[in-house]
């Protein structure tokens, strides 16, 4: 019997794990799209086609759809592909998180799951893929690749290096944590909105939590969602993951 998930932030119809022959379930997800005519998260970003106020909705859809992944069903669904193109908006702007194709599933109480290969798109990967001196591959390996996807929300821009004077380049979420850091617009908001200020740093600090090198120091998606639906501008700046980097 196939085992289907439902959710309002993935696929309205996500897809089925088709049981294996024996006992159960088959490593590849089989995947069915519903939505009419869906947009990427990935043009919204390059046309920059939404205000901050649906940028920080988007975004906390999204978490709220990993989440789910994370902890709603009775196996933990692992991505290990979320990215700006695997994230749909329909007419409303809701967030649909797609293509299961690299998704694994473990153990809700699990720690850690085997991987032989590296998977995942370029720029969204995270550390521990790589290389396990940084820990132990995870669902917080979602979380890194959903903090990255949040940056490129919040700047409007892929995640590349940005040039900071005639000379010199830096990475994009460096760049970023440098100028929270030091106090600064983050000059990446529409208009002269305070609120788009206000919600522009919150969806940064937020973002750079989820992109720690180390698991163990990100917060999981339950977090990140808290983070996201809290009133105020009351979140603390994470530890400067870039401070080895550039010394």
């Amino acid at each position: 019997m196939p085992f289907l998930l439902f959710f309002s932030s993935t696929q309205h119809l996500v897809g089925y794990f088709k049981e294996a022959k024996g006992s159960g379930f088959s490593k590849k997800p089989k995947v069915s799209v519903f939505s009419k005519k869906p947009k990427e998260v990935a043009s919204q970003i390059s046309q920059r086609k939404w205000l901050l106020k649906e940028a920080k909705d988007i975004a906390l859809g999204i978490a709220k759809g990993i989440e789910y992944l994370h902890q709603g069903c009775d196996q933990r669904i692992l991505h290990f592909d979320i990215k700006p193109h695997n994230v749909l908006l329909d007419q409303d702007f809701t967030p649909k998180v797609s293509d299961f194709g690299l998704a694994k599933f473990c153990a809700k109480d699990q720690s850690a799951i085997s991987m032989t290969t590296a998977r995942g798109t370029m720029g969204y990967i995270a550390p521990e893929i790589f290389s396990r001196n940084f820990g132990n591959v995870s669902h917080k390996s979602d979380v890194y690749s959903f903090g990255i996807l949040l940056l490129e929300m919040v700047g409007g821009r892929k995640n590349f290096k940005v040039m900071e004077d005639s000379t010199s380049q830096v990475y994009f979420p460096e760049w970023i944590y440098n100028l929270l850091e030091q106090g600064n617009d983050l000059r990446i908001h529409i208009g002269d909105d305070e609120v788009d200020v206000t919600i522009a740093r919150k969806l940064a600090i937020v973002g750079l939590w989820c992109i720690q090198w180390h698991p163990i120091d990100r917060p999981s998606m339950k977090v990140v969602v808290q983070m996201l639906e809290r009133e105020g501008e009351n979140l603390a700046m994470p530890p400067n993951p870039f401070a080895s980097t550039s010394s």
